[in-house]
């Protein structure tokens, strides 16, 4: 991939991704992430198809074809965009990454990959269990010109399957992938307590930052022997306190500033290195975190990187929720569960590129500064001063709609014609 192309119009952009696909399937592409894009009705294909080809020049059934048969691959289309956003976002340093899973609903009994699932939404008092895709995501963690929260941008997608690997299998893939991907670079991957078990799985070149149980059981590091003893070498030191017991009983706390989810913030902390026996026989670091005002339960953060201060974690883990913005924007302002596709690789597909569109608009976003302070005044939201996905997509709809009328000036189409187009296709909104 040239690298030196200035990444700047729509455009520009999707022709990093054209070698994915054939040239008859790459122009159906273009029309199709396009109409995505400007589509204000449901996102099925059939939905997205006048906004895709409003002159009706390729034939219908090759959107239908594009997600269940055409002839390309979902995991070209990630490497492309990790290589590209890395290379403008991460050119030195450790590359932040956040994953966790999150669940698509699909109802249909044909739909390929989906089964019954707990909805971790809707399971907050009691558990509700639906039926849909579950995915696991990779996203990369961009810190936005304007300041505020970070930014997480998918780079990478799995498919869980009842009867396929796990979701700690599933991320061990992605972050291999990522490593091989991207040799040069080192990564911090940042995931809830559910993913501690990669904290002796990870690849060598990624660390992890999870919870810990606040009733883990831990111990001390081994001794450090004056001389050498007959034997086998003690590999965990005298069992310690659980970490909430530990929290009653430190007593030089270190008041710390960090910045969480872009904003600063002061935090009591006090950390240890320590062996986490059944997760892993490597000494890991131990960061109680507590409100100093004492509103908030205190945090049992954990990380291999032992040299990694107190401060850095707690700050980074606290960034981990830009996956959570990123599964609610997607779902609410792109649509992405909706593409009504059933058999064979069509649904994960289309997951995926709902998934990679969200990375491609922001993207664009954030090398549009033109666009980054155009933001609506509204009566009722007068101190807004940092733009949203909304924004971001509502921007390169603006261009698009702008770009779309222009060539329809220059084809000749009669003045007419586009008043009827623009309020067929805006009819929908409501």
């Amino acid at each position: 991939m040239d690298t030196t192309i200035i990444v700047s119009t729509w455009t520009n952009i999707i022709q990093h991704f054209l070698p994915v696909f054939t040239a008859p399937t790459g122009q159906i592409f273009i029309l199709m992430v396009t109409g995505w894009v400007l589509c204000t009705a449901r996102r099925t294909i059939c939905g997205i198809l006048p906004y895709a080809d409003p002159l009706g020049i390729k034939p219908h059934d090759a959107f239908h074809r594009f997600f269940p048969t055409a002839k390309w691959t979902l995991s070209q289309l990630w490497k492309i965009l990790a290589i590209l956003l890395v290379k403008i976002f991460y050119p030195k340093g450790t590359i932040f990454l956040d994953t966790d899973d999150t669940l698509f609903y699909r109802a249909g009994r044909q739909v390929d990959g989906a089964s019954i699932w707990r909805d971790p939404i809707r399971s907050t008092f009691n558990v509700v269990f639906v039926r849909g895709l579950n995915l696991v995501v990779l996203t990369l963690r961009v810190c936005p010109p304007w300041g505020g929260e970070p930014i997480g941008l998918p780079v990478n997608m799995r498919l869980r399957r009842k009867d396929g690997p796990s979701h700690i299998d599933l991320v061990v893939s992605m972050l291999t992938e990522m490593t091989q991907w991207l040799p040069e670079h080192r990564f911090s991957c940042h995931c809830d307590g559910f993913y501690t078990a990669l904290i002796e799985r990870r690849p060598p070149e990624v660390h992890i930052t999870s919870r810990m149980r606040k009733d883990a059981i831990i111990y001390d590091l081994p001794p450090k022997l004056d001389k050498p003893r007959r034997g086998r070498r003690r590999v965990r030191g005298d069992r310690l306190p659980p970490p909430a017991q530990l929290a009653q009983e430190v007593t030089d706390w270190k008041t710390v500033k960090t910045i969480e989810r872009g904003q600063n913030r002061e935090r009591l902390v006090w950390s240890k290195i320590v062996i986490w026996y059944h997760v892993s026989l490597k000494p890991v670091r131990l960061v109680i975190s507590r409100d100093p005002a004492g509103k908030e339960k205190d945090d049992f953060l954990v990380t291999t990187d032992i040299e990694l201060s107190e401060r850095r974690v707690v700050g980074g883990f606290a960034g981990r929720w830009s996956i959570e913005d990123t599964f609610r924007n997607a779902k609410q302002l792109l649509g992405v569960q909706q593409p009504q596709t059933f058999r064979r690789c069509g649904p994960e597909r289309a997951a995926g590129v709902g998934l990679w569109l969200y990375s491609v608009v922001w993207l664009w976003y954030l090398r549009r500064r033109s666009c980054w302070f155009r933001l609506p005044r509204m009566p009722w939201y007068r101190a807004k001063s940092r733009p949203s996905f909304a924004d971001a997509l509502a921007a390169l709809r603006r261009e698009l709609w702008q770009e779309r009328i222009n060539s329809m000036f220059d084809a000749g189409i009669g003045h007419n014609k586009i008043p009827e187009f623009l309020i067929t296709a805006l009819c929908y909104a409501a």
